[in-house]
């Protein structure tokens, strides 16, 4: 994917339709494009707190933070979760704090940098809000490995 297609949506759409009767480009465009999901995380067994790592999946782009083959990433990585409606709420625990599907979920507003409000998918990393230039691949770093690349989340 080299970009999110965020044209002809309509105004502020996401204020007046309920996810869970968008279109599919309407979903699709809620992305802010920011590579968190991409990004593989560690859950403590005991607390069921998800830590993210800068440690990214093999089919993330760094440069734009977007999935190099997201039509077919199933055939790549059959494991990449399809969020969707329907699993939204199964999920949330493990979703970035700043995603558009998390907020809009819970009520709240979009960022003001999210690339619908904008208009422009780099505000997203002039916000500070994405993990661009600043991931490693899964094939360069051992699973057990990981921990060592623990991140806090950008906001």
């Amino acid at each position: 994917m080299t970009e999110i297609d965020r044209k002809g949506l309509g105004h502020r759409y996401w204020e007046k339709i309920p996810m869970a009767k968008m279109s599919r480009p309407q979903w699709e465009a809620l992305c802010d494009g920011c590579g968190k999901c991409c990004l593989n995380k560690l859950e403590d067994e005991e607390t069921g707190e998800v830590a993210l790592t800068r440690v990214a999946c093999r089919l993330l782009d760094d440069d734009t933070c977007l999935c190099s083959q997201y039509p077919i990433r199933h055939q790549f990585v059959p494991e990449c979760i399809v969020l969707s409606p329907k699993t939204i709420t199964e999920n949330l625990y493990w979703l970035p704090q700043t995603c558009a599907y998390r907020l809009l979920h819970v009520g709240q507003p979009l960022p003001e940098w999210h690339p619908l409000l904008t208009g422009r998918p780099e505000t997203v990393h002039e916000a500070n809000a994405s993990l661009r230039g600043q991931t490693v691949s899964e094939f360069d770093v051992a699973d057990d490995d990981w921990e060592d690349y623990i991140i806090e989340e950008p906001t």
